[in-house]
């Protein structure tokens, strides 16, 4: 890992990372064990394709597997950066497509994460909430910078488009809103 210490053993998944850049591919199948549907569901979520979002998951974990020691885990959850990293990679598989994957899926073919953890899945449910309180506590127009770029899967030019806004108005307003929801979510930390 970023720091010197290495990661905190307290957390399963950051233990696993420790392992799998050690080259120990039973911590790669155990982290994709954990975290595979869940990064199938993002990556058909954004593809709209269940073909291509196999593709996404596994050029996912292979990055995890060659940039594992890159992980800093004050920057967030394993689960988060792995997360992030399938949601990017299919953001960059629809672009190599021309867009022309259908990005709307029925219900019923969405896959849904599981977990063997309800005491995880309870806290995420309360991380959930958090963060969509403090997204509510956003100015609208920051609120709605965030929603197009995390959850639209719009790049900033593309925010800048639809919005009809200058794009250094967008990374402004990003910048801003970031910073107010690490604070929001740093204030509800302290006061757990």
């Amino acid at each position: 890992m970023a720091t010197g210490d290495g990661p905190a053993v307290s957390d399963p998944d950051a233990a696993l990372l420790a392992r799998l850049v050690t080259r120990d591919e039973a911590a790669l199948a155990e982290l994709y064990d954990r975290h595979g549907r869940a990064a199938h569901a993002l990556a058909l979520r954004v593809t709209g394709n269940a073909e291509t979002a196999q593709d996404v998951v596994q050029e996912a974990f292979l990055a995890l597997w060659r940039r594992g020691h890159t992980y800093q885990p004050e920057r967030g959850a394993v689960r988060g950066w792995l997360l992030t990293v399938v949601r990017n990679r299919a953001i960059d598989a629809l672009r190599g497509s021309g867009g022309q994957v259908a990005r709307v899926l029925p219900v019923d073919t969405l896959v849904l994460a599981a977990t063997d953890n309800p005491e995880a899945e309870a806290m995420q449910a309360v991380d959930g909430r958090r963060v969509r309180a403090a997204l509510a506590a956003l100015p609208p127009e920051q609120r709605d910078v965030v929603e197009l770029a995390y959850f639209g899967g719009l790049a900033y030019p593309e925010v800048a488009e639809r919005m009809g806004i200058p794009l250094g108005t967008v990374k402004s307003r990003m910048r801003l809103a970031l910073e107010r929801l690490r604070g929001s979510l740093r204030a509800w930390e302290r006061d757990a």
